[in-house]
């Protein structure tokens, strides 16, 4: 990898790999709402779009913790959790904010307009405006109060043996 590549993705490995869970996040996300909205809650979209996002929420946890933000830390893993459901709550808010107005402000849905129409409009408010506004505010808001501390968890590093480290333990 060239050096100006090279230190660019290390100066943003977080950002790069909340991307990567975030992409992630957004094909469970879209599956979820998908099947729900194309079946059992087809009348309900809304209530489609936030189960979908409470099952990419967990997700989105589990993976954030564990890779994302793994060298961060500074709280009780129940604190972190529950402020991490707490940031996700107010990006369900966000993110299922435009499909409600496209739906109830807007009257985009049949039969006021075609069932085309509808589609695209539900995954352009839905899962283009709603997620992109909720990405960027969680991942500054992960940063700033749920994953706060840099290096407050170590890495899995090996540490290679010190040459003090041998005298030591033969003594």
């Amino acid at each position: 990898m060239p050096a100006p590549l090279h230190a660019l993705v290390q100066k943003h490995h977080e950002l790069l790999k909340f991307g990567v869970v975030g992409g992630t996040a957004f094909l469970v996300d879209n599956a979820t709402f998908y099947a729900l909205k194309l079946t059992v809650l087809e009348p309900k979209p809304v209530t489609a779009k936030i189960i979908a996002v409470l099952v990419a929420t967990i997700v989105s946890y589990v993976l954030n913790r564990e890779w994302s933000f793994r060298t961060r830390g500074g709280r009780e893993r129940r604190h972190e959790a529950a402020l991490f459901f707490l940031v996700s709550g107010i990006g369900l808010v966000l993110s299922s904010a435009p499909l409600w107005i496209s739906r109830y402000v807007f009257r985009l849905e049949t039969p006021d307009v075609s069932l085309v129409t509808q589609e695209i409009a539900d995954f352009v408010s839905a899962q283009v405006i709603g997620t992109l506004v909720a990405m960027v505010f969680r991942f500054w808001a992960f940063k700033k109060w749920v994953f706060p501390k840099e290096q407050a968890r170590p890495g899995r590093m090996r540490l290679a043996p010190t040459p003090d480290s041998k005298d030591e333990a033969a003594a």
